[in-house]
């Protein structure tokens, strides 16, 4: 990822949540009350706006035949991204 910024090459990220595992780190946990300044309102918006705010991160293809997902999965990247600060809070939170 850092020869990519550093290059301007476009990286497009595919199956960003991990074939489900990033949704089986969190089963049962809620999502943080601070989510809503990274502009998430679900684990999928969380996930996908971590991604998004990478400054390589051209492009990401969320893959999902779940019409509910989708329609999640639009609602992220919106007018709101995670700096470089919210985002190493976000990558702390799913160590936890």
């Amino acid at each position: 990822m850092p020869v990519a910024t550093e290059t301007g090459t476009a990286v497009l990220v595919m199956r960003p949540f991990e074939e489900g595992a990033l949704f089986e780190a969190v089963r049962g946990r809620a999502l943080p009350p601070w989510a809503a300044e990274a502009g998430a309102s679900s684990w999928g918006q969380f996930f996908l706006n971590f991604i998004l705010s990478h400054p390589a991160v051209t492009c990401v293809l969320p893959a999902s035949s779940n019409p509910s997902h989708v329609a999640d999965n639009l609602c992220a990247g919106g007018e709101v991204l995670p700096a470089e600060k919210l985002r190493k809070r976000m990558a702390d939170e799913l160590r936890r």
